[in-house]
């Protein structure tokens, strides 16, 4: 039996969605959804959110792709039942 999660978004989250383009938040929304419904567990393994550990300065945090432009950065906190939407961010192409 899966316990529920709640999902919270942290002030920079909130502030982060208020600046990006429409679809990305609904990305985000139908992820949430997805969550909610299936289990953080199962909608890791779907490959088109590309959902990865992040590692150095963000280890213990995840991302999941929200476009190639786009990702959202976030943490679990089983105990609590709880996962945390840190921010969602802009990802640039580096030069090289």
């Amino acid at each position: 039996m899966r316990l529920p999660l709640r999902i919270e978004l942290t002030r920079n989250a909130q502030k982060d969605l208020r600046k990006v383009p429409d679809y990305i938040g609904q990305k985000l929304a139908k992820w949430v959804r997805a969550v909610t419904d299936q289990g953080l567990q199962s909608v890791r393994k779907i490959p088109g959110w590309h959902d990865e550990p992040l590692k150095g300065d963000r280890q213990g945090q995840r991302s999941i792709r929200l476009s190639d432009s786009y990702r959202a950065i976030y943490k679990e906190f089983e105990v609590r039942g709880v996962l945390e939407l840190i921010e969602i961010q802009e990802v640039n192409k580096h030069e090289y």
